[in-house]
């Protein structure tokens, strides 16, 4: 047979192939080596037939010598790539430690009246002192320990009883009274909060596989079939008069935005009435939003400017006001969307045709998509709960109970469900909540649709996120009192009683902060200090890592972030017990609504994108605008180049800083008994609270 000439073969005359093929596979992120054996019938093939016994053993031997240099070279390529992460490692540590440095020596803290907005003075220091208690408790515990090992004071328990002289005899005595007083009270305080957790863990797989069910089955609320269209009028069905409502409160970063998305929407412009309700006492901002909406007005979309000159009520309080205008009779659906969600022009189209034929139906919610979710790790966790909370939680409830909380924004309601739910209560900080619970008990049913998102934004800053999940976790409890008689009373089945009474209030809403934060943030670290206390590993490590990842199903492209997740919520409780308890008591500034703060990073990109509207919606829009760019671009430039009057700041907050010190502390402690878990678990889970302790999670000011 002739010799093969091609790329791997000899040219005529023996001048062959020399040396053991490699293929070297250069790929991101790892490189890996596949040899070819010349040991095989083929290698006479490859080096062609006419090579001698000699050539061949001279081809091997200078085939190992470029086989050695080119696997040194791919050895040398993934020792450059392993320096360069080190390299990089040690900036971003560097960075950290700088960082840190700049926020100690600034001095801000979560007590500066700034920060303060969201939490009663009086009930921040108590719980304050109380924790700084336990740290003090347990760095004095942490103390003894280490001086008993150093001078081997590890008594057994049958050599307590001895009598002992010295310090060696307060140390029995502690043990002793350690064993028959402490240890039994912190157990018992253990296992109730085991077994709240693991209610609550069933009550979350459940939920899951309700989702999975929902998925498999492929269910989801269907649309009755449309009437054909007439083909004299392109545009007769089903469009009921809409009224659109955005609330709004001092949020000039993204005003125009939701006012151009919604102007936008695709729908009759004689069928849909744009509400823009500004609550801003700033008067600045009050101009900005009165000339944009102004601006839409010539360009032909039905919009109108409200301005309350007494802010009672926060949110409910502005909705509840637009309510009373005497044109909203003539409408039937009232569409409700915050200052920075934008509704694709698709959305009432896929919404409201829910409501045809289906007269007990009240509310129809949205998901939330979100613009910022890849800015930094405090966006990316969010999403991350978000997205459980919108394909798991509120799908499941509303597939199978026809009710969940409304969000507050991106729902379309029935003004007729409103009316006959008692409309709008200024009463708790969740009026959202409050108005779908009054629905629910008069008989109205709910439905979500995962399929249809809107756009939103999310807080890119620790304080703001803070402030959010305070507001968010106070207001159930207050809304619980208030709610509770009415729910006994009410006419609904007593399956719906309990579902509303145990499930949506009491298990998800009280019973997961108050455990999170006692058994993590407390118990853990004090059973290091009295070890006749335990606590089994599978509470420490297993359930919560399968809590978590089921947790972050809905959006596996987090998968990465399941351990930054897992110790972040812990790290959380802190906040969302504090919240509770302050809802529950009415302590402080409970009622006080405080707006999210914005960044309005998306605003000139939707702007572009709404400028030249498709042409499929010119046919109910005919008189479309798009708002000036150039203004925009002014508009958003103007407050960093003026300086603004308030400028934001990285704080310290001392609470998350004190446990850090406390779970650090018992981490040391844990090492003295070899709890490898534990030790794991308490480090970890220690420097989470420091870097949330020093804001160093979300966005960093410079």
């Amino acid at each position: 047979m002739a010799p093969w000439t091609g790329l791997w073969g000899g040219r005529a005359g023996g001048d062959a192939y020399r040396g053991t093929p490699v293929v070297v596979k250069m790929e991101n992120p790892n490189w890996s080596i596949s040899e070819i054996s010349p040991e095989d019938d083929d290698e006479d093939f490859l080096v062609g037939a006419g090579a001698g016994a000699g050539a061949t053993g001279a081809r091997r031997k200078g085939g190992r010598g470029k086989n050695a240099k080119q696997i040194t070279w791919v050895l040398l390529l993934k020792a450059h790539r392993a320096a360069g992460c080190l390299a990089s490692l040690a900036s971003a540590a560097v960075a950290l430690g700088a960082a840190a440095r700049r926020r100690v020596a600034d001095g801000r803290t979560d007590a500066d009246a700034g920060a303060a907005g969201a939490e009663s003075p009086v009930l921040r220091s108590r719980f304050y002192a109380f924790i700084k208690a336990f740290l003090v408790l347990s760095m004095l515990l942490l103390a003894v320990e280490l001086a008993a090992h150093f001078n081997g004071w590890n008594l057994a328990a049958s050599a307590l009883a001895l009598p002992i002289i010295g310090v060696e005899s307060l140390y029995g005595s502690w043990l002793r009274f350690r064993a028959a007083y402490l240890a039994p009270l912190l157990q018992f305080l253990t296992d109730a909060c085991v077994v709240l957790f693991l209610i609550q863990s069933a009550d979350r797989l459940i939920q899951c596989l309700g989702c999975f069910y929902i998925n498999l089955k492929r269910i989801k609320p269907k649309l009755k079939p449309a009437a054909l269209p007439d083909a004299e009028d392109p545009d007769a069905g089903y469009y009921p008069m809409v009224l659109v409502q955005i609330p709004m409160c001092n949020e000039k970063e993204v005003y125009q935005q939701s006012i151009a998305a919604v102007c936008n929407l695709d729908w009759p412009r004689s069928n849909f009435l744009v509400q823009v309700l500004d609550d801003s006492d700033d008067l600045t901002t009050q101009s900005l939003i009165r000339d944009e909406v102004a601006k839409w007005q010539q360009n032909g979309a039905r919009i109108l400017y409200r301005h309350r000159v007494l802010r009672d009520g926060y949110k409910a309080g502005n909705l509840k006001s637009a309510m009373g205008c005497s044109y909203v009779k003539d409408y039937e659906f009232v569409a409700i969307f915050d200052a920075d969600f934008q509704p694709n022009p698709d959305f009432l189209k896929r919404s409201v045709p829910h409501f045809k034929d289906n007269d007990e139906l009240g509310l129809v919610q949205a998901r939330w998509s979100f613009v910022n979710k890849d800015e930094n790790l405090l966006t990316r966790l969010q999403n991350i709960n978000l997205c459980f909370h919108f394909e798991v939680e509120q799908q499941v409830n509303g597939v199978f109970l026809n009710f969940f909380g409304f969000n507050g924004t991106a729902g379309v309601w029935r003004i007729k469900a409103l009316e006959d739910s008692g409309g709008w209560m200024e009463r708790t900080t969740v009026e959202d909540m409050d108005i779908a619970v009054r629905a629910h008990l008069h008989g109205w049913k709910f439905i979500f649709l995962n399929d249809v998102e809107c756009q939103c934004e999310l807080p890119e800053s620790y304080e703001a996120y803070r402030k959010q999940q305070h507001r968010w976790h106070s207001g159930p409890m207050q809304l619980f009192k208030l709610c509770l008689p009415d729910i006994i009373k009410s006419k609904i089945s007593v399956w719906k009683k309990a579902n509303l009474i145990f499930l949506f209030f009491l298990l998800r809403k009280l019973i997961l902060p108050f455990y999170s934060f006692t058994l993590f943030c407390i118990i853990l670290p004090m059973t290091m200090f009295v070890p006749e206390a335990e606590l089994p590993d599978w509470v420490v490590c297993y359930i919560p890592a399968l809590m978590s990842l089921l947790n972050i199903l809905p959006s596996p492209k987090s998968f990465p972030f399941i351990i930054p997740y897992l110790l972040f919520e812990n790290t959380m409780s802190v906040t969302k017990f504090n919240a509770m308890i302050s809802g529950l008591f009415q302590l402080g500034s409970a009622c006080e609504w405080v707006v999210t703060k914005k960044s309005g990073r998306s605003s000139e990109g939707d702007l572009i994108a709404l400028a030249v509207p498709p042409k499929e919606l010119l046919r109910h829009q005919r008189t479309g605008s798009a708002p000036n760019l150039d203004v925009v671009l002014k508009d958003q430039l103007g407050p960093e180049k003026d300086g603004g009057k308030k400028k934001k700041h990285n704080r310290i907050y001392k609470k998350e800083l004190a446990l850090s010190l406390l779970l650090l502390t018992a981490a040391a402690r844990s090492l003295l008994t070899k709890q490898g878990i534990h030790f794991y678990f308490l480090l970890f889970q220690g420097i989470s609270f420091l870097l949330v302790g020093l804001d160093l999670i979300g966005e960093q000011v410079e």
